[in-house]
């Protein structure tokens, strides 16, 4: 036992850990995922969070010291961005067809998604400072701390309500989806896959990439035009106002 305390001291102290604990835990829920036939509240990405939180909180262990190993996978996270643009590529036809009316539904989208919290904040008489920081929840979590900071909001606090919101979208689209009758052709599949990307930014893709491959094209084009749209018009209409 001792000696298993030792070497506990000693991985969670290096940089091996965090990379080392989170593809463990990744490749276990995403296993578990499967098993459960990708049932959305299976999502491997909130199981992950949650298992990892707890083991962090359980040991005592520091996030800068997790960290420090897990900034590793964090930084492909700019890779794998960039590489969604591949499967728009592919249709890349139907993507100049109809390009207006997805900017349009991604201004429509955005705007509600903005605007619902601004008001729902107001209306529980929320302070400032969280009114700002919910704001841009709708956005990928790295351009929601951007836009808070910039229109006077908490970058932290926004990263949560960012997370959060995606976290509810991958796990409530579907359900959603169904009780609104979109079905899952490709026309369907296209619809469902923008509106995630456009209310659930990353997390709502990248659900959406596992589902259908149209509905995860459709995800990155809509998490693309809300980051775009997102970074302009907030702080430009918060200067105003």
């Amino acid at each position: 036992m001792a000696d298993f305390v030792q070497l506990w001291v000693y991985l969670s102290s290096t940089p091996l850990f965090g990379l080392t604990a989170t593809l463990v835990v990744y490749v276990l829920a995403q296993a578990f995922y499967g098993r459960m036939g990708q049932a959305a509240w299976a999502n491997p990405v909130l199981w992950s969070v949650v298992l990892l939180a707890l083991g962090l909180t359980l040991t005592g262990t520091a996030y800068p010291t997790y960290f420090s190993g897990a900034q590793f996978i964090h930084f492909l996270l700019g890779p794998a961005v960039v590489a969604l643009a591949w499967p728009l590529w592919l249709r890349r036809t139907v993507l100049r067809a109809r390009f207006g009316r997805f900017a349009l539904a991604a201004l429509a989208g955005g705007t509600a998604a903005a605007l619902s919290a601004t008001v729902l904040a107001w209306a529980l008489d929320l302070p400032h400072d969280v009114l700002l920081s919910l704001t841009p929840k709708s956005v990928t979590a790295p351009v929601a701390m951007g836009v808070a900071e910039k229109i006077g909001g908490i970058p932290a606090l926004a990263a949560v309500f960012a997370v959060v919101t995606g976290m509810v979208g991958a796990l409530s689209g579907k359900y959603l989806f169904d009780a609104l009758g979109i079905g899952k052709d490709a026309t369907g599949w296209m619809a469902r896959g923008f509106a995630l990307g456009t209310a659930a930014h990353g997390i709502g893709a990248a659900r959406a990439l596992q589902v259908n491959a149209d509905a995860g094209a459709w995800a990155a084009l809509a998490l693309g035009l809300q980051v775009v749209f997102a970074s302009v018009l907030i702080p430009l209409v918060a200067r105003l106002l």
